[in-house]
């Protein structure tokens, strides 16, 4: 695919799995005051920061006894523990071993803070992979809002139409496509498969296919249909 020249990616739950690890923790602080977390609301339907909203639904559910400060303790050591030994989720790492040889330049766009992407990527010895980090503390407005992404095209210096993203989530393929990139979908365990059209191409898992594979699959995927017959 030689009109590509970088690939853009997600942090939380494309790159790694962070989204189980933040899952677990709060599940774990919900059964500590023996209560059960309602998962199915768990998620938000953008890319910000919803943990204060998070502690006040287990507040209010706790009651007056709840000791926010431990709370908080106790759930980043549960969470803190899980990411000793969190790594790139599968078939990521070889997906980002051959795009170097295909001339591929790679950045990643976020809305998580600066201090949370390079802090994990530091960790695995991944951060020098990447030639950009956009984030969501350097932008106005988080994903769907196309900015984070805006972003990394300019710090690239590379347009749309040369670059491919790979997103988790809906809201995160909503925000690829609305800067005007292709996108490639690989949705995390708790986002609902079917949500995902607007994506160029959709995948169970990064080792569904090679990068090469990846790539060739995605002009097919862009022609416009033909005359009916």
């Amino acid at each position: 695919m030689s009109d590509v020249e970088a690939l853009v990616f997600d942090f939380d739950g494309l790159l790694m799995d962070t989204e189980t690890t933040l899952l677990s923790s709060w599940r774990a602080e919900w059964r500590h005051h023996g209560l059960r977390l309602d998962e199915a609301r768990f998620f938000a339907e953008h890319g910000g920061d919803v943990t204060e909203e998070r502690y006040a639904a287990l507040a209010a559910a706790v009651g007056p006894g709840y000791d926010r400060a431990a709370s908080h303790v106790r759930r980043i050591a549960h969470r803190d523990a899980l990411h000793a030994a969190l790594g790139l989720a599968p078939g990521i790492r070889d997906w980002l071993d051959d795009a170097p040889a295909a001339g591929l330049r790679l950045a990643v766009a976020s809305s998580s803070p600066r201090s949370w992407v390079e802090a994990h990527l530091s960790r695995s010895g991944d951060l020098s992979r990447f030639e950009v980090v956009a984030c969501g503390d350097e932008v106005a407005a988080h994903k769907p809002d196309p900015a984070v992404y805006e972003l990394a095209l300019r710090r690239l210096g590379v347009r749309p139409d040369r670059a491919v993203a790979f997103e988790d989530t809906p809201h995160g393929v909503a925000a690829a496509k609305a800067a005007g990139l292709r996108c490639v979908a690989v949705p995390n365990a708790y986002a609902d498969p079917s949500r995902f059209a607007a994506a160029d191409l959709v995948l169970s898992s990064a080792v569904q296919a090679s990068l090469t594979e990846v790539l060739a699959t995605l002009p097919a995927l862009r022609r416009p249909a033909g005359p009916r017959r």
